[in-house]
Parts: C-alpha cells; structure tokens; sequence
C-alpha cells in the first residue's frame, strides 16, 4: 500500500521539510495561466502545465509560509518567482529580466 504524505508520522515530514529546505529542494506540479513581463518578449501569455524543481531557497519560503497559515492564493507570487527562476530563466542563465505570474490556477501540488 502506498503512503501520502498526510499519513507520514509527523517525525517523518519534519525530516523531509528540513531536507527540502536545506541541501534537496522539492518538485512543484502546477497548471495555471501564465503570463509574462520582460523586453522583448514575444511569448504571449497562455495555460501551461508545468512541473520543474524548487531550489531549497523558495522552499523555505514556502514551507514559513504554510506554517504561518498562509493560503495557496498567499503562496502563488512565491511559487511563480521559484517557477520563473527554475523553469523559464534556467537559473538565470537565459530570458534576463523575465517575470512571470500566474493567475487562474487549475492544480498546484508539491513533492518532496
């Protein structure tokens, strides 16, 4: 039988949080609308789903985030700067400058 993530002993998850936040980061599995600021930019803004890895740094902010109780609409401008850092600018190394934003969000979910 497999096991969510809401059965792990909280032990368990504590370990896996500090991981995430610390050395592993995290996958982020979102499906929204995604638009875009940047010079230049001739990529229109459109629906994508999108599944990229979340560098430590945004995963602590998410996991503060949460824990303070904060809503998944409170989550969305962090999600999409980690999105925007990780998936569409490689870390920096292309699209200098972009910004993107996501709005009408279908599904979000993380794996660690």
């Amino acid at each position: 039988m497999e096991e969510t993530e809401s059965e792990w002993k909280p032990q368990v998850r504590a370990q896996a949080h500090v991981a995430a936040a610390t050395s592993q980061g995290m996958m982020a599995d979102v499906t929204a609308y995604f638009g875009f600021t940047c010079t230049g930019s001739s990529d229109d803004g459109r629906e994508r789903h999108i599944t990229t890895d979340i560098s430590p740094t945004y995963v602590k902010q998410i996991l503060e985030l949460q824990e303070a109780g904060a809503t998944e609409e409170d989550l969305h401008p962090i999600v999409a700067e980690a999105i925007t850092k990780s998936y569409f600018t490689e870390w920096g190394t292309r699209a200098n400058g972009l910004r993107a934003d996501f709005t009408s969000v279908s599904s979000i979910s993380f794996r660690f």
